[in-house]
């Protein structure tokens, strides 16, 4: 059984009386006593300059900290995580003022020695699998962020990404997520910085309509063709094909919305221009190596136009105006396809396989039409591999 600290005390202050006898044989004495030498004669030394209260034990701290971090270092990285609070270590090491600023491991140190570290997960790495495009405007990502309260009513944002930036194009404090709003909503981006190749969203109101039968296509989906604008929807019940945006809307929660109220949709839209500021310019961004999405992004070539012209389809294509309620008549048949496209003419083009035929808006192939089985098959797919939430 240990002995308590006190007998310690007493017990090494025996040894060190004995030991001070003339003639004793120290050694001999911490043989017995169970002590190596070296530890009999520290105490020895101790008893003789400081007397019993020498004997206790001692702190084995060190008197100062040569390599850590000076105060001055420490109070610029506790001030951007103020401003900053979801920030970690590599995001505020690019934001530091220091030739040799401090390792992220060691700024995730002074966060949590001085309190500023927390939340699941808070500082442990984390392994990432993602895809990006190539150029910017290749791709922009699209959804809502998760409606909330105002004191008067609700806040429904409106966000876009572009994929290869990263940049925030959009972040719309909108009042509903029906098919007007989104269209003014985009209207105005486009006319902003121009019109992507492709836009990929979920399968939800207003750009897709899961739960409303098997029609794949919406107002909203054939005006972006209308606009040569390819329109892709993620695989139903699988968020993670648009990592990028809802890891995007993860922080926008932590560092806007968290644990604050806005009065209205106005009040909400200048906090959320003030952080798309922020994010765009002065956020480093962890997926694209820590610079601002700002720095990988330009703006479209191709520009919003004034008029939407009807389609051109090359002499060979079969033509055919889509009737009421989606139906399309060829070849002595009627097949069902889209209620969006009503009054509008689509191309059958024939393929490889005999009796089988593309269908085509403009430049997108929507489907295909099977003479022998009297169906329009849909195209609907994502080439995108299936990703984690991206790093941001």
């Amino acid at each position: 059984m240990p002995f308590e600290e006190k007998s310690i005390v007493m017990q090494r202050e025996e040894f060190c009386r004995l030991a001070s006898k003339p003639g004793a044989n120290v050694r001999e004495l911490c043989r017995r006593q169970g002590i190596s030498p070296t530890t009999g004669y520290k105490w020895l030394a101790r008893y003789r300059l400081e007397g019993t209260a020498g004997l206790a034990d001692r702190s084995r701290r060190p008197h100062g900290s040569p390599n850590r971090t000076p105060a001055a270092v420490e109070a610029q990285v506790v001030a951007i995580r103020e401003e900053h609070p979801a920030w970690g270590g590599r995001k505020i090491r690019k934001r530091l003022d220091l030739a040799d600023p401090p390792s992220p491991s060691t700024i995730t140190t002074i966060l949590r020695r001085h309190d500023r570290l927390d939340g699941p997960g808070a500082g442990e790495a984390r392994d990432w699998a993602r895809f990006e495009h190539a150029a910017p405007n290749d791709l922009w990502q699209m959804d809502f962020k998760g409606h909330f309260a105002l004191e008067t009513g609700r806040c429904h944002p409106l966000t876009v990404l572009d994929d290869h930036s990263r940049y925030a194009l959009e972040i719309g404090a909108c009042a509903n997520e029906q098919t007007r709003t989104v269209w003014e909503r985009l209207e105005q981006v486009f006319r902003r910085y121009g019109l992507p190749r492709r836009m990929l969203s979920d399968n939800g109101s207003p750009w897709g309509t899961s739960g409303r039968g098997r029609d794949p296509y919406t107002a909203l989906t054939v005006w972006l063709m209308d606009l040569d604008v390819s329109v892709g929807h993620g695989k139903p019940y699988h968020p993670q094909t648009q990592g990028k945006i809802e890891r995007f809307h993860r922080s926008l929660k932590a560092e806007v919305l968290a644990g604050r109220t806005f009065e209205n949709l106005a009040q909400a839209q200048v906090a959320l221009d003030a952080w798309r500021q922020v994010y765009n310019t002065k956020r480093p961004h962890e997926g694209i190596g820590l610079v601002t999405p700002d720095t990988r992004y330009r703006m479209s070539v191709c520009s919003m136009p004034e008029r939407i012209e009807p389609p051109d389809y090359e002499p060979q294509a079969i033509v055919r105006k889509v009737q009421a309620e989606g139906k399309i008549h060829f070849r002595g048949k009627v097949f069902n396809w889209s209620r969006a496209f009503v009054g509008r003419a689509v191309a059958l083009r024939a393929t490889e396989v005999d009796g089988v035929f593309d269908l085509c808006y403009r430049r997108h192939v929507l489907g295909q039409v099977d003479l022998a089985q009297n169906i329009v098959k849909s195209v609907h797919h994502v080439p995108e591999q299936v990703s984690t939430l991206s790093p941001v």
